[in-house]
């Protein structure tokens, strides 16, 4: 059961596509080459790998590696947290908006051992104004095998200024130069 502020107001609106949205199926690819959910300059991150749905949802999925455990041979819980955040993070391509997590709220249903696939499933479940409501289920085995871990969440639409103005500065100039224009507007799309 979630809490009164992950629910939709009663005019929230159902969430729209945007039109130029990567097509369902296609890779969504990193954001930020060295964001530690999905970027491939991460020597321990978890190289999440997202494809978008149909609508505004997405598949993820990625391997618990040796450097994630918390327990012996079990996914660190913060971990499979960053895991649902990131695939929540990411479904913000989908609206082409610019958006931070405001609340995450997990669910630890079953232990995630260490070599496991989680295969992620994500969806917006409305918008009101410059909130974003959504959803995210990790499942052990397959898409359709038993649910590990569950997560809803509001994410906050923000301007690029939120990066400017508190991010490094060595980075953000890095980020801004980047000849790449999709890989520009997507390197500050949604980190806290």
């Amino acid at each position: 059961m979630s809490s009164a502020s992950l629910q939709p107001p009663a005019d929230a609106q159902p969430p729209v596509r945007h039109p130029d949205a990567p097509a369902p199926g296609e890779p969504l690819g990193a954001h930020y080459e060295h964001c530690f959910g999905c970027g491939p300059g991460q020597p321990h991150g978890l190289h999440l790998d997202a494809r978008a749905g149909d609508g505004v949802s997405l598949t993820a999925e990625f391997t618990v590696q040796p450097a994630h455990q918390g327990a012996p041979g079990l996914a660190h819980g913060g971990v499979l947290a960053t895991a649902l955040d990131e695939t929540l993070g990411s479904l913000n391509w989908l609206l082409r908006t610019i958006a931070v997590t405001g609340r995450l709220e997990t669910d630890f249903v079953a232990p995630v051992p260490v070599g496991t696939v989680l295969h992620l499933q994500a969806e917006v479940t409305a918008v009101a104004g410059r909130k974003i409501y959504s959803r995210a289920t990790g499942r052990i085995g397959g898409p359709g095998g038993p649910v590990a871990v569950r997560a809803e969440a509001l994410f906050v639409e923000v301007k690029v200024d939120h990066f400017t103005e508190h991010g490094r500065e060595q980075e953000i100039r890095a980020a801004m130069s980047d000849p790449d224009q999709i890989r520009r507007s997507r390197a500050f799309e949604v980190n806290p």
